[in-house]
């Protein structure tokens, strides 16, 4: 059984680094990420897709969700991590990003920020060898006493790398 959460309705948007918004907040590993909650349109728990022959690892496959075939790429694999595991906890996100919607698989789906302006530092300079031109910001938000920190991804900008081999539109931040 297949559970859904319908988060926000698709439009076309723009975009921009770093912008004070709400994003989504999950986990790859030890590390927090976070994106625009504009560009969700749904959280399903994780289903194994159909593979495609020849396709990069990362590209696990395609779902038909709801007469639509999607694109499903797994962000841990695509991020390098070392250990990735199909569990209660592995969900996949659901995007629409301009005209096309893409599911990327993640470890867990945390809740919904609020980053204001000041919350959002840039991203510092690492030099050619760390790839964070996918990286809008590094977000920090209070849970409770406790400070945590999001990594902030351009996601519009990393489906559209060359490397994917797949295109589409920027969404904007609420």
């Amino acid at each position: 059984m297949t559970s859904e959460i319908a988060l926000a309705p698709s439009r076309p948007s723009t975009a921009i680094r770093g912008r004070a918004g709400e994003y989504l907040s999950f986990r790859l590993g030890s590390e927090a990420y976070g994106i625009a909650i504009l560009c969700v349109q749904e959280i399903r728990g994780y289903e194994s897709p159909t593979q495609i022959a020849n396709a990069p690892a990362f590209i696990k496959g395609v779902l038909n969700l709801r007469g639509a075939i999607v694109p499903i790429i797994d962000l841990r694999i695509r991020f390098g991590l070392s250990s990735v595991r199909y569990d209660g906890q592995t969900v996949t996100i659901v995007l629409n990003i301009g005209q096309r919607v893409i599911g990327v698989v993640v470890d867990a789906v945390s809740d919904v920020v609020d980053l204001r302006g000041q919350d959002i530092k840039t991203v510092p300079e690492f030099g050619p060898a760390v790839g964070a031109e996918h990286i809008t910001g590094i977000g920090t938000s209070q849970a409770g006493e406790n400070e945590r920190m999001l990594i902030l991804l351009d996601i519009e900008r990393l489906l559209n790398s060359a490397d994917m081999g797949l295109v589409a539109a920027p969404c904007e931040i609420s």
